[in-house]
């Protein structure tokens, strides 16, 4: 019996940016168009099916959803025969282009897909046609074990989607990533994409305006402005879809990371402004939107919304709003649907994956003797820049506490460190010592015993290594990914997001383990763990790691650690930062090296880079942040970390 999968791909709701990649694509031809920048995200409605291994390439359907507007498909894997119905009007044309696309370019045999529940709204604007070929695609893709990334399966829908007689825009296939935000930035031939994350629940509603307008007319019209702008009315839809479409993109990402629904919504009417000005003059007949509009101004949504704007290619096809609250959002879709618009709702939450960290602290700190007799070297003092004098692990679990964590497993050394730490954490203040705080103290006491309800522990009563701290937190970790921090290095970020959170936000777009890096010199290398591989990104943020070696040598670094920047010719080594993802498939390497002895170094002790290292053939992704790391291992570093953090 062939294998048979279950899959689901969303339809897909621009929220900002509609029209600017094909006039991105542009750039072929004039480089002075300004790349196109859009924020699309998956929805809640999509396409259920299960698809398995067959001899021609089949579609079913037991969707009641289709029932009336479906009759079974079949056809050989013959590319000629599939272009041919790809070329046609036939319903199934765009599933055809797909399969001929994948059947000339990877050795792929036939596929049955039956289609179990399609609840995505048809001819709305939230391209329901794209949907269908991501799902063809992902098919193909894990039937046949071909091994494409999100982005590679984005680019074969879209190539198939293009052998019809459609003339899809680039942002179409965002269905790919899911029901997750993304931003899309389309220079040319090339498309960039990058998961966003929210940090408040974003509440939209959406609706079917059940009026007519005519999308190829559409795109036709405003075709005709490019490449090149001949007068004011072509040159103010390049402004509009280029460099001020562009602002609008990066304000509307700041406010979603900021959680500022209220400006993220006035936002929204301004794009839809930008648009009535500058854009829908250029094809009037189908842009000026009489019912869009109507609703856009309707004083009982105004009460309930923050703002709203046009969907996909504009005109009077589907409109977007964003709700106040949860409690707006059902009351919105309520008032539409009283109105004859079907309607939906699409809750885009923090979908932060990492919630758990682990800091070990069982060392002795010998190196900052005499200090460490009695104050553990993670309490050393450390003025930070709020102004307040901290120890050097309540900077690290504030941090931790302003990046959403909601867990911190200590790795402590015996069980008087776990009294020491809950005596700091949750035993507050006598009320005399609490009188004489200022106001501010005050506050700050509150927070120091909220982060103590995050605590746990694990005692290490034998040194082991690093690698042996960490294992035994695998149950605290629950099959789940978590973030390590070093518990004597303290880092500051240099800008609004913390080093920590710069990681967490990192995982949401790779999904495999991951280590923060940071370049360092090459005589430096013999220091440190360093890794070396080939960019991800083209801002070299980035890197998927193909080698990983404790503290080797100077000549071996230069023969087979150097990592080469696109940006100037220069090979460079890079070096751990300090801060880790670890996935369930690091645990379970370190669990195999300590069931079989296998140790790193000439300590005897059980490391992590070996286990990271393991990860190397399925996927390991290394980071650089915008940030700098402080040292207070030693007394020349604390000396530094105390003068300059």
């Amino acid at each position: 019996m062939s294998e048979k999968l279950s899959l689901f791909v969303p339809g897909r709701l621009c929220l900002f940016g509609e029209h600017s990649d094909w006039a991105g694509f542009q750039r072929v031809i004039n480089a002075d168009i300004v790349p196109g920048s859009a924020i699309v995200t998956g929805i809640e409605q999509g396409i259920h099916a299960f698809v398995e291994k067959a001899d021609s390439f089949i579609m079913r359907n037991t969707a009641p959803e289709l029932k009336d507007s479906w009759s079974d498909f079949e056809s050989t894997m013959q590319i000629k025969e599939l272009k041919e119905i790809a070329a046609s009007n036939n319903y199934f044309a765009y599933v055809a282009g797909v399969a001929s696309y994948m059947s000339e370019n990877y050795h792929v045999g036939g596929l049955k897909i039956t289609i179990t529940s399609m609840t995505l709204p048809m001819q709305s604007g939230l391209s329901s046609s794209a949907a269908i070929c991501v799902l063809v695609t992902k098919a193909f893709n894990q039937i046949y074990n071909l091994n494409l990334s999100t982005m590679g399966e984005m680019l074969a829908a879209f190539k198939g989607e293009q052998r019809t007689k459609s003339r899809c825009g680039r942002l179409d296939q965002a269905c790919a990533f899911g029901v997750d935000p993304v931003h899309m930035l389309f220079d040319g031939e090339d498309v960039d994409v990058e998961r966003l994350t929210v940090k408040k629940p974003l509440y939209w509603v959406f609706a079917h305006l059940q009026a007519a307008k005519d999308t190829i007319r559409i795109l036709s019209d405003l075709n005709k402005c490019y490449p090149f702008a001949n007068n004011e009315l072509e040159q103010n839809v390049h402004e509009a879809l280029g460099i001020e479409n562009q602002k609008i993109v990066e304000r509307a990402i700041f406010y979603m990371k900021e959680g500022d629904c209220e400006a993220l919504g006035n936002l929204m009417t301004e794009a839809q402004q930008l648009f009535d000005e500058k854009v829908a003059p250029a094809s009037f007949k189908e842009l000026e939107a009489p019912k869009l509009h109507r609703f856009l101004n309707d004083g009982n949504i105004k009460k309930l919304t923050w703002g709203g704007k046009g969907v996909g290619s504009q005109g009077d096809g589907s409109v977007q709003f964003l709700a106040k609250g949860a409690e707006e959002q059902i009351k919105l879709k309520e008032y539409l649907c009283k109105k004859g618009l079907p309607a939906y709702t699409l809750t885009i939450n923090p979908r932060h994956r990492v919630q758990k960290a682990i800091i070990p602290v069982a060392g002795y700190g010998t190196r900052l003797y005499p200090a460490t007799r009695t104050i553990k070297k993670e309490f050393m003092p450390i003025v930070d820049k709020d102004g307040i004098t901290k120890p050097v692990i309540l900077i690290l679990l504030e941090q931790l506490y302003e990046s959403g964590i909601n867990e911190v497993c200590l790795v402590v050394g015996d069980e008087s460190d776990v009294d020491m730490y809950k005596d700091f954490f949750t035993q507050p203040l006598s009320e005399e010592h609490l009188r004489k705080l200022p106001d501010k103290m005050k506050e700050y006491e509150r927070k120091i015993l909220d982060i103590g309800n995050m605590l746990t522990f694990r005692v290490q009563k034998e040194r082991k290594g690093f690698g042996h701290a960490v294992y035994m937190c695998r149950d605290f970790c629950e099959n789940a990914p978590v973030l390590l921090l070093l518990g004597d290095t303290i880092y500051r970020s240099n800008n609004s997001l913390t080093c920590s959170l710069q990681m967490m936000e990192a995982f949401e777009r790779v999904s495999q383990a991951l280590v923060a890096i940071h370049e360092i010199p090459l005589e430096q290398v013999s220091q440190y763990g360093v890794l070396s591989g080939t960019w991800e990104s083209k801002k070299e943020t980035l890197m998927r790691v193909k080698n990983f070696v404790e503290k080797p040598s100077k000549q071996y670094s230069e023969d087979f650690l150097a990592t080469k920047s696109k940006k100037d010719n220069k090979r460079k080594y890079y070096s751990v930062f300090g801060q880790y993802i670890l996935t369930p498939e690091v645990f379970d390497a370190i669990g195999s090296n300590i069931e079989v002895g296998r140790t790193e170094g000439v300590g005897g002790e059980f490391g992590l880079t070996e286990a990271l290292a393991s990860c190397i053939p399925t996927g390991l992704t290394a980071v650089v942040l915008q940030g700098a790391m402080f040292d207070i291992g030693n007394s020349e570093a604390y000396k530094h970390t105390a003068a300059h953090f």
